[in-house]
């Protein structure tokens, strides 16, 4: 039986290797910040990081994950973490919300590897997390204020 460790709680998971683990994380662990939009690694709802490093977990099958750490939105800590969140809370970027998750995940694995990123370097980080309500323009500015409030 498959073990997974998320959020720093390790599980054991009855479930097929191929299922994809954002429907273990949904459906089997009941951690429903993660998102589901699309199904094929477009959107970027469904973002969490495996050992620190944002990975789609719509396309990520429960037997890739191996030994690596799962962490979800729900799980998220740190210092970047917090200055990330603080900054989304400051410049009032969510909209709708529903693809916030996934833009925070990925703008943590950003910043955790990149403490002054350009506004290149965060397009890049940030491409494929789409948001329906348009607030790009707020997200790279959280981005820069959560880099700003780090240094």
């Amino acid at each position: 039986m498959p073990k997974l460790t998320v959020n720093g709680v390790a599980h054991e998971i009855d479930a097929d290797p191929d299922m994809p683990l954002l429907w273990v994380l949904r459906d089997r662990l009941d951690a429903t910040g993660t998102k589901y939009g699309c199904g094929i690694a477009q959107c970027g709802a469904c973002t969490v990081h495996l050992d620190g490093q944002p990975v789609r977990a719509c396309q990520t099958k429960l037997g890739d994950v191996g030994t690596a750490q799962v962490t979800t939105i729900e799980g998220i800590n740190g210092r970047v973490a917090e200055a990330v969140q603080a900054a989304w809370r400051k410049l009032d970027v969510v909209q709708c919300g529903y693809c916030q998750s996934g833009q925070i995940m990925s703008a943590i694995g950003l910043l955790a590897g990149n403490a002054k990123p350009s506004d290149a370097d965060i397009d890049g980080a940030m491409d494929g997390n789409i948001c329906r309500c348009g607030t790009y323009q707020r997200i790279r500015a959280a981005i820069h204020e959560a880099a700003r409030s780090l240094a």
